[in-house]
């Protein structure tokens, strides 16, 4: 996807601010501590259709709005990831300015999750053929 020249430089502030993480530093990582939650903020059909094994689902428009009522300690391990890395960047960006401060962006996303092998999940309902 070609991303317009705005977006890519919001991005890339944003990155300046965040820490990224590899797949395998997320894997290794959700093995190390079994309380770290892997966070889908990529939008709903996205996350239907399939995800990451064990992550569980915020998407980036609503993640700010619910992130303190699904992990009210702020400094729980977060490791969000969307299709390539964009947006998961601009989300940890913002929970961190919420007072979160264990937050990582899974570099490369959702996409890299599938190259790397990494276990995938489908929603039952992303089978229909309707």
């Amino acid at each position: 996807m070609k991303h317009s020249e705005g977006f890519l430089k919001l991005v890339n502030q944003a990155k300046s601010r965040i820490r990224e993480i590899t797949v395998d530093e997320t894997q290794q990582r959700r093995t190390e501590n079994q309380a770290a939650k892997l966070i889908d903020v990529r939008e709903d059909n996205e996350w239907s259709a399939a995800h990451a094994a064990g992550a569980i689902h915020l998407g980036k428009g609503v993640i700010e709005r619910d992130i303190e009522v699904k992990v009210p300690d702020k400094a729980t391990e977060l490791i969000l990831y969307c299709g390539g890395g964009y947006r998961s960047a601009l989300a940890v960006d913002a929970l961190q300015r919420m007072g979160y401060t264990n937050v990582f962006s899974m570099a490369g996303g959702w996409k890299a999750w599938r190259e790397s092998g990494g276990e995938i999940e489908s929603s039952p309902e992303a089978d229909l053929p309707f």
